[in-house]
């Protein structure tokens, strides 16, 4: 079990994450500035997502796909499928960390001769992101446990591990507990980063708006 959580639920976990956040980041600015037929499309993509269960999804891509001529390793599938749904709930994430930034900032940042990529990098970005990181961190862990989904189309990840013992040793409760431990030292550490994370977000925040206010009065 150690080692299938090793080398498919965390490999899983972090590319799925790293390439869902991407694409939230990217389907956030579009809803936010982009044009009104992309803002659409986005739309509903975030709508189709979030009204689906991942498990549906999950099975849509693995054993619905192949009917239409498109075949998929269980692994790939895996991660397109936890890809799109984190793409639709980062999304949303973002999009409210941006908006909660007062128009001031934006005005502040024009009045130095930013750009409008300028004042999003330095100005707008450092502060969403220290309202972002806990709910980011939140649906990071939430996707941790909820790669066992992905023992349902055969990704030999930690669950599917546990469920294979206990089908030849007949250990059930004793192997299905040790996966829940397994799962919850894994989410453990991971809170344990998040407050790291969000102490030094503060501190970085802080400097930088100081800094940005003695530049602005000059």
């Amino acid at each position: 079990m150690l080692y299938a959580g090793l080398t498919f639920t965390i490999p899983l976990t972090l590319i799925a994450f790293a390439l869902g956040l991407t694409l939230g980041f990217i389907v956030a600015l579009i809803r936010l500035y982009g044009p009104a037929p992309l803002r659409s499309f986005v739309r509903f993509y975030v709508w189709l997502i979030r009204g689906t269960p991942l498990l549906v999804q999950l099975f849509l891509i693995f054993y619905a796909l192949p009917s239409a001529g498109i075949t998929l390793d269980a692994f790939p599938a895996a991660v397109i499928g936890f890809t799109l749904n984190i793409g639709a709930y980062t999304s949303e994430v973002i999009r409210a960390t941006l908006l909660s930034v007062p128009k001031g900032q934006w005005e502040a940042a024009h009045s130095i001769s930013m750009s409008w990529s300028q004042s999003l990098r330095r100005i707008i970005l450092p502060q969403a992101a220290r309202v972002a990181v806990p709910p980011l961190s939140n649906t990071f862990i939430s996707l941790v446990k909820d790669t066992s989904l992905a023992s349902v189309i055969t990704v030999p990840e930690l669950f599917l591990a546990a469920q294979r013992i206990a089908a030849v040793t007949y250990q059930p409760l004793i192997l299905y507990t040790e996966a829940a431990i397994i799962y919850l030292l894994i989410s453990s550490v991971l809170s344990a980063l998040q407050s790291r994370l969000e102490i030094r977000l503060a501190r970085n925040t802080a400097v930088k708006e100081n800094f940005n206010d003695n530049a602005i009065r000059s």
